[in-house]
This record gives structure tokens, C-alpha cells and sequence, in this order.
């Protein structure tokens, strides 16, 4: 078969045998070509998608092997070092602030390379049932020791520095004086500057400048570098949150601890502060009536003439020398007579309900208090107290118990 015939038989033109741009190829070869060529692309872009893919694969493979290994290597130094061994070794001092938690105290020890971890104190915390008994203070503990054996240093008397000073309900400055110097080791210049030295230690202006009433009774851990104005703004500062705790307005502040440093001086009984507050109350309201707006109490007299207990003589509650005679002199007294506890604070601002002028303690060693609202009955209440100093001259001192119109 010829050339020709093949063509015809197969139904396409013979092709032309003058060049072209396409070789001399027809239109259908040219779209196979054309077709097979776009097939060569695609299969190259495959192959380098995922070439492309491969790598990434591998390199993320890599950095997460990588990661997991220091995970791992994290967790195996956190297990190795989750706790010591051992009572340690060494020494370090340590301070427990007052109302630290099981976890405040945690994190101390570990910031002071006592315990390992704050997980291996809480554990060992957990575990002891006498660890609530930790007290604030400063310790000696040691370096590197397990947390069953801190929790158990602290639990140990011996552990516990001696720095600990503890100011009484109703005790004066000179009192807080006394105590500084002896626990603290402060010299009296030392302290009565501090005490001078309102703006540091935060008294506030309602004050006066004296710090009498202003040294909060409490325990305080007396830390080896702190000085006395250190420890005397701490007192300051207690007392001041616990008359804002109570609601007591700034400008009221001095009014209010004065008159609770009456109450924690005239009675030894809790029991008795409301009424306490609310002989003082009226009495001060009372400037038309029977009281005449004296307080007419045997606390102040004393706080005047440096003595803490006991009767002012007839003497005494006629000097009116004393500013602080409250016999002689109408109001509150010029400043607190000593630091006042909580609870008498809270009585002042919230005082029983009564008509009560007078009380007088008929019982200095049981503190039974008898309280009235006229002056008869003090005074039958009074011939008490005058038969229980007449029993018992040693406790009442050398004044005679005579009627008075105070407390």
C-alpha cells in the first residue's frame, strides 16, 4: 500500500513536508504532546511536594525527639531532686512570720536551701500531725535536709532562736521599753528614739507623737538584723490594722484606744469590757448629771503616778496635779495608759446596752465586778470591796477602801 493510501485509509491528510514551527507535527499529535508534557510537570511537582514533605517530616521528627528528651531529662532531674536525703548539713537562719501557712513556709525553706522542693515540706507537712503546731520565730535549721526532718527541726524547741518579745494587753511603753531591751538587746537610747521617731515607725498624726497605746499587744519574732524601729513600726502597724478591722474611723483612732486601754486596766474579765465601754460612754455624756463628765476612774490615776495595780489613796484622787487624775479632771485623759488588746478595742466600738455610771471590782483576785446606775448603790457595792481589803491588806496595798464614785 502506498503512502497515499495509508493516509486515506486511516482518515488524516498526508502531512506537509515543508518545515513548521511544530516540526511538521498535525494538530493532534501536537495536543498529545502537549498533553504528555503537562503529565511529565505534574509528576515533577509530585515528586518534589514530596521531597518537600519527606524533610519536613524528618526535621520535625528530630525536634520532637529532641523536645521529648529534655522532657525527659527534666523530669528525671525534678524525680533525683523532688527531695533530700538526711538531716543535712550546716546551718541557716530562718524566719517564720506569724500566721505563715504550711505552703508560705515551703516556699522559706526552699528559698533558703533548706528543703529541696516546696512539694517534699507540704508532703512531709501533711504527714505530721502536730506540724499545725509550728510556731512564728526564727530557727536554726540546716542546708539540704529532707522534709520530714525540717518539719521536724521546727517542731524542736531547741531549733527556735530566743528573740521572741511578747507585749501584754494593757502594757505601757515603758513596760514595751523594758521588754525590747532585754530580749532584743536594744539600749534605752535605741529605743527611745525609735519611739520618738513617729514618721518611720508610721504613727499616725491622730497620735500626738506618743506612742503610748500605739504598741499592739501580740508576739513578735524579734529577726537578727532588725532594729527597735523596725520592731516598734510592727506594733504600730498591728494596731492600726486591728482598728481598721474593728471600723474605726482615722480621726477616731485615739479616742478609741484610750478609752480601751481604761477598760483593759479597770477590769481583768472580758466578760466585763462591754459594760466597761458603757460607763465610760455615759459618763462622758453625763456632763449635767451626778458624774458631772468625770470619769472618775482609779486606772489613770495610777498610770499618772507611774504605778500599775492596786487603790489610789484619798490623797491621790485629790491631786490635781495629775493630769491623768480623772477624779479632778472632766474628759478622756490626755493619751492612752496602755497598748489595749483586741477584744477591748472591739468593746469600746460595740458596747453593752445600759444605764450604768458606776462599777467598782469587789474581788481583786477573782475580778467579779458589780456595776449600778446610781450612786447608792456604788456605794453599797463598795462596802465590799472595803471588807475584802479589810481580809486581804497584802492585795489592796496600803490605800483604804473607801467609797468612790468611779470604777
Amino acid at each position: 500500500m502506498s503512502q497515499d493510501d495509508f493516509f486515506v485509509a486511516i482518515g488524516v491528510d498526508r502531512p506537509s513536508e515543508e518545515g513548521s514551527a511544530d516540526g511538521g507535527r498535525t494538530p493532534r499529535r501536537r495536543r498529545f504532546g502537549d498533553e504528555r508534557a503537562r503529565k511529565r510537570r505534574r509528576r515533577r511537582r509530585r515528586r518534589v511536594t514530596t521531597l518537600v514533605l519527606i524533610i519536613a517530616l524528618a526535621i520535625v521528627g528530630v525536634v520532637g525527639y529532641k523536645a521529648l528528651d529534655v522532657v525527659r531529662s527534666t523530669q528525671g532531674d525534678q524525680t533525683q531532686l523532688s527531695d533530700y536525703s538526711g538531716a543535712g548539713q550546716g546551718e541557716v537562719v530562718v524566719t517564720i512570720p506569724e500566721g505563715a501557712t504550711g505552703q508560705d513556709i515551703a516556699q522559706i525553706l526552699v528559698d533558703a536551701g533548706v528543703v529541696a522542693t516546696k512539694r517534699a515540706f507540704t508532703d512531709a507537712y501533711s504527714a505530721n500531725a502536730n506540724a499545725a503546731n509550728i510556731q512564728s520565730g526564727t530557727y536554726t535549721l540546716r542546708l539540704r535536709m529532707s522534709g520530714a526532718n525540717a518539719v521536724a527541726m521546727l517542731l524542736d524547741p531547741a531549733s527556735k532562736d530566743d528573740h521572741t518579745l511578747t507585749v501584754p494587753e494593757g502594757a505601757t511603753k515603758t513596760q514595751v521599753k523594758e521588754h525590747l531591751m532585754d530580749v532584743g538587746g536594744y539600749t534605752d537610747a535605741e529605743v527611745e528614739a525609735a519611739f520618738a521617731d513617729t514618721a518611720a515607725i508610721g504613727l499616725p498624726e491622730v497620735a500626738g507623737g506618743d506612742v503610748e497605746g500605739w504598741l499592739a499587744p501580740s508576739t513578735y519574732d524579734i529577726a537578727e538584723d532588725a532594729s527597735a524601729t523596725d520592731v516598734v513600726a510592727s506594733m504600730v502597724r498591728t494596731t492600726i490594722s486591728r482598728l481598721e478591722a474593728a471600723g474605726v474611723a482615722e480621726a477616731d483612732y485615739q479616742a478609741v484606744l484610750t478609752k480601751a486601754s481604761i477598760v483593759e486596766r479597770e477590769v481583768s474579765k472580758p466578760e466585763y469590757y462591754g459594760k466597761v465601754a458603757r460607763v465610760i460612754d455615759n459618763r462622758l455624756a453625763d456632763t449635767d448629771g451626778e458624774t458631772k463628765g468625770l470619769l472618775q476612774m482609779d486606772s489613770t490615776v495610777l498610770y499618772g503616778l507611774g504605778r500599775v495595780g492596786g487603790i489610789p489613796t484619798s490623797e491621790e484622787i485629790a491631786d490635781t496635779s495629775n493630769p491623768y487624775n480623772t477624779y479632778a479632771h472632766a474628759g478622756l485623759p490626755p493619751t492612752p495608759i496602755g497598748s489595749p488588746g483586741e477584744e477591748a478595742i472591739r468593746a469600746v466600738q460595740s458596747p453593752t446596752e445600759g444605764d450604768w455610771l458606776y462599777f467598782v471590782t469587789v474581788d481583786l483576785e477573782t475580778g467579779e465586778t458589780l456595776f449600778s446606775a446610781t450612786h447608792a448603790e456604788q456605794q453599797e457595792n463598795t462596802k465590799r470591796l472595803t471588807e475584802y481589803c479589810t481580809r486581804n491588806p497584802d492585795v489592796c496595798g496600803t490605800a483604804s477602801a473607801t467609797p468612790t464614785d468611779g470604777g
